[in-house]
């Protein structure tokens, strides 16, 4: 009778749990090798999918230096599905490439498993070459005995191909041409190699960077190679700038998903103690804790086993880069973030997705103005739902609900065009705009997104080009933001539309910006916005001059930076019912219509949307 790989498998899942001894699972291993070295359906289905290998034959050792059999945990069941995934993604042409990134937390047995795939894949198939890339080289060594070649000197000696390498770092099977090895990142590491399978263990702490190692390597892969970095975070550098490029396939998993991270409270006294801290103390540790029992339902064994690896950090911020409940929370500012850190990764954890995501379609229309000037505007405004739009809207208008919309404009050293709308009764942010724009469609959506929201006050940043509030002031937009600007020829003071980005104008905005964070941040709502905080420091360089960290940007900051300054030219009572005259107003170089009181709330209301 043939039988299935996975049916050995439970079966050796099944004693093992009875009796518990390496001994009776070695010969019941040896009984199964004369089985699969004799038939060939069950070699292919070990070569089909190479982990039956690890669970049929192989052997670990634990945290407590016992040898026990290597059963898939949950955590590397779920990376192994996702790998599986990929492969048969790329197989039918879905995928170009097969790139994998793990974040993780501390000892989840990602470089165990990964360690044991390649080298089932190297026992069971020809012209196999696999390659682990350590970061430092007390690691290589480890990874090699540990790893590999403790598992492979416990194989039944039939399922072990002729060698014709076993060094300190590598296994060649010559029969096969097959081989896997393990190096130290470096510059120049692995040039000479064919590689069809590479590993990158903790990549994120390589000396010389993701960015040097990989093009040492590169020429080296082969086109289906697939390539897994792992790594527990080490602040913002390549692992970072990778795992956000939207290049990878993105594997996280929290510290509680591995079922060995629980500690048993001992007695009723201890147990009523840390329930009794939980619930009265307000330390961060115990913020967190509330938040992983009310939110992610975790059980007190876990919570606790992760408030007691809390004590045992001399810098308590480590517990979120070695065991982080969150990416965002992984991935901490080498320099000293300018907002305060601890509330914008709380406020990460509770964040909602938008209720719609689009943009606005127009028509485009010529009117004349009460002097008979023609003049281009937009009519017939409408919503569209899209998925892949670049506004995220996450309140929707309210009735008489006065609004604000602050943004800013590429320019040097920025990429995005972004905008921001607050209700400014609450002061909260209910939408979001970002996206690589040319001037005059960004202007046309301003427009479409200013009188969605009730004619909400416009203000935008003008210091690298005025063309987006001109044309909206050329559009007829009746509710601009006015900023004063000194005249030195006559010593008076001067009317200009847009927000001007100063020396002095400059910390002003950041410092309500910051004190919203610091007091009242659950006014933010945008998960990309509260990000790019993150990595908004004091660079001490420059006097701790707040700014992006190298490498990043501050588009949504400074967008949502204007919005709160420019505040008070906007109404923070409802709107009237009653329609607002409106009134032209000569403000030097421009002519405006401005509402003779406060704006209509007619606009917003009667967009239709589709």
């Amino acid at each position: 009778m043939i039988y299935s790989i996975d049916y050995f498998i439970q079966r050796r899942i099944v004693r093992w749990n009875e009796h518990h001894n390496i001994e009776k699972d070695r010969i019941f291993r040896e009984t199964i090798a004369e089985e699969v070295i004799n038939k060939q359906e069950y070699i292919n289905q070990i070569k089909e999918k190479p982990e039956r290998m690890i669970e049929l034959f192989f052997v670990v050792v634990d945290k407590n230096q016992n040898t026990l059999p290597f059963f898939l945990n949950e955590v590397q069941k779920d990376f192994i599905n996702k790998l599986n995934k990929a492969i048969e993604d790329y197989n039918n042409g879905y995928i170009v490439d097969i790139s994998m990134l793990v974040l993780k937390g501390r000892q989840q047995g990602f470089t165990t498993l990964i360690t044991a795939y390649q080298l089932a894949c190297t026992i069971t198939n020809k012209n196999f070459q696999g390659f682990t890339v350590a970061d430092e080289a007390s690691n290589t060594e480890t990874i090699f005995q540990n790893k590999a070649k403790f598992p492979y000197d416990h194989l039944p000696d039939k399922l072990k191909p002729t060698e014709k390498y076993n060094s300190k770092r590598e296994l060649f099977f010559e029969k096969l041409n097959s081989s896997w090895s393990v190096d130290t990142a470096t510059k120049n590491m692995g040039r000479s190699r064919t590689i069809n399978f590479l590993h990158g263990s903790e990549c994120a702490f390589w000396q010389n960077g993701i960015a040097q190692t990989q093009a040492g390597i590169g020429e080296a892969l082969t086109k289906n190679c697939i390539k897994i970095y792992e790594s527990t975070a080490n602040g913002f550098n390549d692992f970072e700038t990778m795992w956000h490029s939207e290049r990878y396939i993105n594997c996280f998993y929290e510290w509680w998903k591995t079922p060995e991270y629980r500690i048993e409270l001992k007695n009723n006294e201890i147990k009523e103690k840390f329930i009794n801290d939980i619930n009265t103390k307000t330390d961060w540790i115990f913020k967190r804790i509330n938040w992983l029992l009310n939110e992610k339902k975790l059980e007190l064994e876990q919570v606790y086993w992760y408030y007691n690896k809390y004590l045992n950090y001399i810098d308590k911020e480590l517990i979120k880069q070695e065991y982080p409940c969150t990416p965002e929370e992984a991935f901490l500012s080498t320099g000293q973030c300018y907002f305060n850190k601890e509330n914008i990764i709380q406020r990460l954890l509770e964040l909602k997705p938008p209720i719609k995501v689009g943009y606005f379609d127009y028509k485009e229309v010529v009117k004349k103005d009460r002097l008979g000037k023609e003049y281009i505007t937009l009519t017939d405004i409408k919503w569209i739902d899209d998925k892949n739009g670049f506004i995220q809207i996450y309140e929707d208008v309210k009735e008489r609900v006065p609004y604000v919309l602050g943004g800013d404009t590429s320019g040097e050293g920025s990429d995005y065009f972004t905008a921001h709308v607050i209700n400014n009764m609450t002061g909260k942010q209910v939408a979001k705009l970002k996206k690589q724009f040319d001037e005059i469609e960004y202007s046309k959506q301003i427009y479409c997104f200013g009188i969605y929201y009730n004619t909400a006050l416009i203000g935008l940043e003008v210091n690298f080009s005025t063309y987006p509030t001109n044309k909206l002031d050329e559009m007829k937009y009746p509710n601009l933001y006015v900023r004063d600007k000194e005249d030195t020829y006559e010593n008076k003071l001067d009317k200009k539309l847009g927000f001007k980005t100063t020396t002095i104008t400059r910390p002003l905005i950041l410092a309500d910006l910051q004190a919203i964070v610091l007091d009242e941040i659950e006014k933010i709502v945008d998960k990309e916005t509260l990000e790019e905080m993150l990595k908004f420091i004091k660079n001490m360089e420059k006097k701790g001059r707040p700014e992006a960290e190298i490498g990043y940007h501050d588009d949504l900051v400074m967008g949502l930076a204007i919005a709160y300054y420019i505040r008070n030219q906007q109404s923070f009572k409802m709107l009237p019912k009653k329609e607002t005259k409106m009134i032209e107003v000569d403000y030097g170089p421009f002519n405006i219509r401005r509402p003779e009181t406060i704006r209509d709330d007619d606009f917003g209301s009667k967009i239709e949307i589709v």
